[in-house]
């Protein structure tokens, strides 16, 4: 696969009306939070709390924020969801260092009405026009997911992250004031050639549409590359951090460099071991670096397994 079989036709004009369109329709819409404790998931170092706030369409979202005790000012961090029906709470170990957030956006459980997403199918639903495509609205949804969190009052705002898949991206392209990215998966970076590399969900959503819609594959393409992170790059004034799989398949430093070679904020790459709980500390510690904080490894050693050993 070479980078230019994925290189898009949709003027640079064009994506940028789609956003832009989007952070009109953000501005125009007050968030209007409504914040209720959870004692089941607070612990003896933070307070969790579901927040219900608007999004476009004034469509009711929802998410879990975790706030460290004490004063303050804490580091943000957003775990942007990735395309599952269910959102879990934060990171037990984010808790303790973080103001974090786990985003329900439209569609997902605890915030499913009046939109209820089919997975698979959500995805795609609305695909062919980008103004009714599901995904604009739920692009908006982090949007303002981020928004919602930097303004907390214990966050500081020189210290505000995102961690997940490359939708983060785009969120940071939108917000400046996003500190520090760490890619974690590819989401959206070269759709239309990552769905006809793999047969996996929620790419195969791609080909099981096209299949039954044939008529639609250049609307499709045109949408997909509205929401191509690469599109945006040049916004991206973060610290970035993207993992690469070294395989010579997709998701290789290879595949990624039309992407990274444009962001205008410092990159680093690291090579994914695939090894959940190496990757996941060694991500840990990066993210920790940028925003301040300590490195909270899950991995034990001999001495903290006590009797255990």
């Amino acid at each position: 696969m070479t980078a230019s079989a994925s290189e898009s036709t949709t003027p640079a004009a064009d994506v940028a009306a789609f956003w832009d369109a989007i952070d009109a329709e953000l501005a125009a819409t007050p968030a209007n939070p409504e914040t209720f404790e959870i004692p089941l998931y607070s612990t003896e170092f933070s307070t969790t709390y579901r927040v219900r706030f608007t999004s476009i369409g004034h469509y009711r979202i929802a998410a879990y924020i975790s706030v460290p005790h004490g004063d303050g000012p804490f580091p943000a961090l957003l775990s942007v969801p990735g395309y599952a029906s269910v959102v879990t709470p934060p990171q037990y170990e984010d808790r303790q260092r973080y103001v974090v957030m786990t985003l329900m956006y439209r569609g997902t459980r605890g915030a499913d009405w009046p939109y209820a997403g089919a997975f698979p199918g959500m995805f795609t639903d609305g695909i062919a026009d980008p103004e009714a495509w599901i995904y604009r609205g739920v692009l908006a949804d982090h949007l303002r997911g981020l928004e919602v969190l930097a303004s907390h009052p214990k966050v500081d705002a020189a210290r505000v992250g995102l961690i997940g898949n490359d939708v983060a991206l785009l969120i940071a392209a939108r917000r400046p004031e996003v500190s520090a990215v760490a890619v974690t998966a590819n989401h959206f970076h070269r759709l239309w050639d990552v769905a006809r590399a793999t047969e996996a969900y929620p790419f195969e959503e791609i080909n099981d549409y096209l299949r039954t819609y044939p008529g639609d594959a250049d609307a499709v393409r045109q949408a997909l590359s509205l929401v191509d992170p690469g599109a945006q790059a040049s916004r991206v004034g973060a610290t970035t951090l993207v993992s690469v799989n070294e395989d010579g398949k997709v998701g290789d430093t290879a595949w990624w460099s039309s992407l990274t070679d444009g962001i205008a904020g410092a990159v680093d790459c690291y090579a994914a071991t695939h090894e959940g709980q190496t990757d996941r500390d060694a991500i840990d510690a990066w993210l920790a670096n940028q925003l301040g904080s300590d490195p909270n490894p899950r991995i034990w050693t001999p001495e903290d397994l006590g009797p255990w050993s």
